[in-house]
């Protein structure tokens, strides 16, 4: 394949180059080039659609990175969240180039280095909010902002063609349950020196007014904790959302109850949050899951992972009674303090059934609020910014256009309006923006171990033996003169019950045996052409019996 480079073209132009992200929700990370110099914001994962079994996670194709990875200088990420920063243990083993991050991000991923033991193999550093480094030909800046994550960050990145801001994933808090509001007046500084274009957050830019601060879902937990004071609490939510765990340990501490953590992410975050100061923990709050049969279930509260329906997840596996320690009761109340995410409806429809049929009562609505802008928020980061060029990102094609209206809205013209695909280069200074050219991007899937080695030919077989099943037929022939010696035997799975279908494959069985006779009369010795003939004629069979297509697969061996 040719390499996709652009060794400095001396064109003076800025390249945004989006590798993934768009007309999505997540696999967020973005190229910025000018000249010999790229940097690369945040480096994300998305999670597989229904059609692709088996498949773990999808993480962008950097092939693009790869090729020019002399000009890479870096991963500058803008907050913690896996759309965000899940790809970089896979990714940096290609382009193992520094990280740069706010405290807390830094502790989220240097977690998942260390698991994979890429710690030390991978350069690192800090950044404050006002602080500055330098890349080649560019200056980043990190802004404070707020998000349903701790040290979120808007990047103001200074470049020889212009200013732009990335607003990364943002809201407006005034009152955040944790540091500082997000710095308007920084965002307004940056404004007044002229900004070339602004990369801003789309996920909630159909939603009318403001979203609400996260100090009100604090309001709301203290209310159910007050109207269940009879029962065990367990609240869901997003491991990652340490302000919101923040609140429901406060309840806890309040209402005199201790408090256990489950899930795997969720204690790993929350020992990271602890270590860097990022949540306060009241004094013998915490205990261990043991010690939940020495307290009567009213003294308690479990904040777990499982707020979007994972299978795996620990409130799955309580719904369908196979954790190994917590059991649903009917004197239980479940809280939901999240939304589902596009596409987990049906998943989490599933676990509140489970958990219903159990007796549990469970509350699923007004306990939770947006870490995205909605429109009026947009609008005063727009006003404050004053681009030249809008470019909507992060979210679906929908979502990038509710955005690109309010850019009418404010005044901006279609000419300095860019909904990007990704793989797109845009090319823009002061005079003009285009979009000229793509690069070769895509999803590349995790199963396992494996990265890359499941693509549309292996999900279109596991598609069909999910849809139809397999039915396998062996047989054994004399290696040196080519004579039936065993079989052909028929095996099924996921195609009919073996058991009440016996009639049915024996005469599988006797077809593929006529097939296999034919062969060898007429002196056939192509093993390949034998297996086609096998498998047509089983087929043929199969269809007149069924009207079903399974996939069939001979095998032949020799002795």
């Amino acid at each position: 394949m040719e390499k996709q480079q652009n060794k400095g073209t001396g064109s003076s132009k800025l390249r945004i180059i989006p590798l993934g992200g768009l007309e999505q929700i997540g696999l967020n990370i973005t190229a910025f080039e000018y000249e010999n110099t790229i940097i690369v914001v945040d480096c994300g994962l998305s999670f597989p659609a229904d059609d692709m079994l088996g498949v773990d996670l999808v993480i962008p194709d950097v092939t693009y990175l790869i090729d020019n990875i002399d000009r890479v200088k870096g991963f500058v990420i803008t907050h913690g969240h896996e759309d965000h920063i899940g790809a970089l243990p896979y990714i940096l083993k290609q382009v193992n180039v520094p990280i740069y991050a706010t405290r807390l991000t830094m502790g989220i991923i240097e977690h998942k280095l260390e698991e994979r033991e890429m710690l030390d193999n991978t350069r690192r550093k800090v950044i404050k909010f006002g602080q500055s480094i330098t890349l080649g030909a560019f200056r980043v800046e990190f802004i404070k902002t707020n998000h349903s994550i701790v040290d979120a960050a808007a990047l103001a990145i200074y470049s020889p063609a212009g200013i732009v801001v990335h607003t990364g994933d943002f809201k407006v808090d005034y009152t955040p349950v944790y540091g500082d509001a997000i710095d308007l007046q920084r965002f307004a500084a940056i404004g007044n020196k002229g900004v070339l274009a602004l990369l801003c957050d789309s996920t909630n830019a159909e939603r009318p007014g403001f979203t609400a601060s996260e100090k009100t879902v604090g309001k709301t937990i203290f209310s159910l904790f007050e109207e269940h004071k009879s029962s065990r609490i367990i609240v869901a939510t997003f491991a990652s959302n340490v302000d919101r765990v923040q609140q429901i340990i406060n309840t806890a501490h309040r209402f005199g109850r201790k408090v256990v953590i489950e899930g795997r992410s969720m204690v790993n975050i929350m020992e990271t949050a602890q270590k860097l100061d990022c949540i306060t923990i009241p004094p013998n709050t915490i205990i261990e899951e043991d010690m939940l049969k020495n307290l009567r279930p009213e003294q308690t509260v479990i904040i777990t992972t499982g707020s979007q329906g994972e299978s795996m997840a620990a409130l799955s596996r309580m719904a369908e009674n196979m954790h190994r320690k917590i059991s649903i009761t009917p004197n239980d109340t479940i809280i939901f303090s999240s939304h589902p995410i596009p596409g987990n409806e049906k998943a989490v429809t599933n676990v509140i059934n489970s958990l219903l049929k159990k007796g549990a009562e469970v509350i699923f609505q007004d306990v939770h609020v947006s870490g995205h802008a909605c429109q009026e928020e947009i609008k005063l980061i727009y006003t404050l910014v004053r681009p030249r060029y809008a470019i909507p990102v992060h979210g679906e094609y929908k979502h990038l256009m509710a955005q690109a209206r309010i850019a009418k809205e404010l005044g901006y013209r279609d000419d300095h309006i860019f909904i990007l695909e990704s793989g797109d280069v845009l090319e823009l200074d002061r005079k003009s923006a285009i979009v000229r050219g793509k690069v070769d991007t895509g999803a590349i899937l995790v199963d396992g171990k494996g990265v890359g080695d499941v693509g549309n030919v292996v999900l279109r077989d596991r598609q069909k033996l999910a849809d139809d099943g397999i039915i396998v037929c062996s047989l054994v022939l004399d290696q040196y003169t080519n004579e039936l010696i065993s079989g052909p035997e028929i095996v099924s799975r996921g195609f009919v019950y073996e058991k009440e279908a016996d009639v049915m494959l024996e005469g599988a069985r006797a077809v593929a045996r006529d097939a296999v006779n034919g062969c060898l009369a007429k002196g056939q010795t192509d093993w390949n052409r034998m297996k086609t003939i096998i498998r047509d004629a089983i087929a043929s069979y199969v269809w007149q019996q069924t009207e079903r297509k399974p996939m069939i697969l001979p095998m032949i061996m020799d002795v």
